[in-house]
């Protein structure tokens, strides 16, 4: 049975409890859409109650009525549907909260019954334990985030840096095509010069020649044109003045006269690309920064590893080393022979070799690492599953040769100062090798030393 209050929240319409309610200029209230279902297709809008016209152009809403229905309709929700008594008990075996009335009734007859409390204490502790592995996955999704959030803007960091040193790059190679493209044109100059003066001369010579012949031939032809006797007493000069004159061979163009185009334009992007040696190296190795150990600082042009005093905030990817202070060249090799150069000096502590590209990074490696190095004054190598040896080195090399031949399985460690074989191992290497490059703190940084480049042309 409804309550005396359920009966006053009624809209007498739908008369159910009052949702928006709105009230007319009779006072009555109703549900928004109910009054306005009253209203469709009607010309006057009159209260369905009182049959009092409305005379407002809108429907003010009822808000003190809202918030008596909103507040019964929260209270109703913890009473019993059917005999509208407080929920004190919990069946266990239907799983639900019930009135003492539904106790006793057949629906719950030999049912087990605890007090409601004591059922939300048991199922929250329940529902805690259950959202346990959830929040855990939560928080690790946010430990996730942080580091997504760190790669994004080392990202970044990453395109500036590279993108400045593209520019320097390419500004160095403007520059150094400008300055060909200078000395080009001014030697293109310059031989334009020499030979349009050279021309010049010549032709002052020929033009001077042109003028006394040209005044020889008409003094002569008005000698022709003279009387029979004047003609005659001037014969003998006019001959003599001819004569004066031999007829010598005309003048011909000099040989190399013109520009020199073949020399100019002859191979001339090859020719610029050869000079370009000099000013541009070829580096067998390249670091991959995104291996680089935390301790770890690479140069700009990713040629040199130095250790670091401090800690570096990098992202955590899968590439990168976490408990060594290692980085590894950009390319690794599966076939073939290659050969790298690497200028240790003075560096109090360092490593060299090769490594598996299935290595896991965030284990021991030394389950696939093949290396020789340096610490504490003593030289020592190992390969797995092998554990170090000690190396006799009479002479400390100031730079190191790693010579990796996957094809014959062979990797050897020597001092080209002295082309002197430091140590070999002997293995089938059956997956991608990658350069190994390891220093610690306070130590001489290691460089990888540029190849020589030569340009040689065939013949077919």
């Amino acid at each position: 049975m409804a309550s005396k209050l359920e009966d006053d929240l009624s809209c007498s319409i739908c008369l159910d409890i009052f949702k928006d309610p709105v009230f007319l200029s009779c006072c009555h209230s109703f549900c928004r859409a109910c009054v306005e279902k009253s209203w469709k297709d009607k010309v006057s809008k009159e209260c369905p109650l009182c049959k009092k016209r409305h005379s407002k152009p809108w429907l003010p809403p009822d808000l003190p009525l809202k918030i008596l229905c909103e507040k019964e309709q929260r209270s109703s929700e913890t009473l019993c549907n059917l005999h509208h008594e407080k929920l004190r008990l919990f069946c266990l075996d239907h799983q639900e909260p019930v009135c003492h009335i539904c106790r006793d009734s057949k629906k719950h007859s030999e049912h087990r019954f605890i007090p409601i409390n004591e059922a939300a204490e048991e199922h929250k502790k329940n529902l805690e334990e259950t959202l346990q592995p959830l929040k855990k996955k939560l928080k690790a999704f946010k430990e996730v985030k942080v580091k997504f959030d760190l790669t994004e803007d080392h990202i970044g960091v990453q395109a500036r840096h590279t993108e400045r040193q593209i520019k320097e790059q390419f500004k160095k190679l403007h520059q150094f095509l400008a300055e060909e493209e200078e000395a080009r044109l001014r030697a293109l100059k310059e031989e334009e010069e020499q030979k349009r003066q050279r021309m010049k001369v010549q032709m002052e010579a020929l033009r001077a020649q042109i003028a006394d012949l040209s005044q020889t031939v008409r003094a002569t032809e008005d000698q022709l044109t003279a009387q029979d006797v004047s003609f005659l007493k001037n014969y003998k000069a006019a001959v003599e003045r001819v004569q004066q004159h031999p007829l010598l061979e005309e003048p011909q163009l000099p040989s190399g006269a013109l520009i020199d185009q073949a020399k100019h334009l002859g191979n001339l992007g090859f020719n610029i690309w050869t000079k370009m040696k000099d000013l541009v190296s070829y580096m067998p190795v390249i670091l991959d920064p995104n291996t680089t150990g935390s301790f770890l600082i690479l140069s700009d042009d990713l040629t040199t590893v130095r250790g670091g005093e401090e800690e570096q905030q990098l992202p955590d990817n899968p590439e990168r080393f976490d408990l060594f202070r290692s980085v590894l060249g950009s390319v690794g090799f599966n076939s073939g022979a290659h050969i790298w150069n690497v200028q240790v000096g003075d560096c109090a502590w360092w490593s060299l070799g090769v490594i598996a590209g299935s290595v896991q990074r965030r284990e021991d490696i030394r389950s696939g690492l093949w290396r020789v190095w340096f610490w504490g004054g003593e030289y020592r190598a190992q390969s797995p599953p092998h554990r170090s040896t000690v190396l006799l080195v009479k002479n400390p090399p100031k730079r190191i040769r790693v010579n990796l031949d996957c094809n014959r399985g062979k990797l050897l460690f020597s001092d080209p100062d002295t082309n002197t074989l430091i140590h070999s191992f002997k293995h089938t290497f059956t997956h991608r090798m990658i350069p190994y490059f390891e220093t610690g703190s306070d130590c001489r940084p290691l460089k990888v030393l540029p190849e020589k480049v030569s340009v040689t042309v065939g013949l077919n």
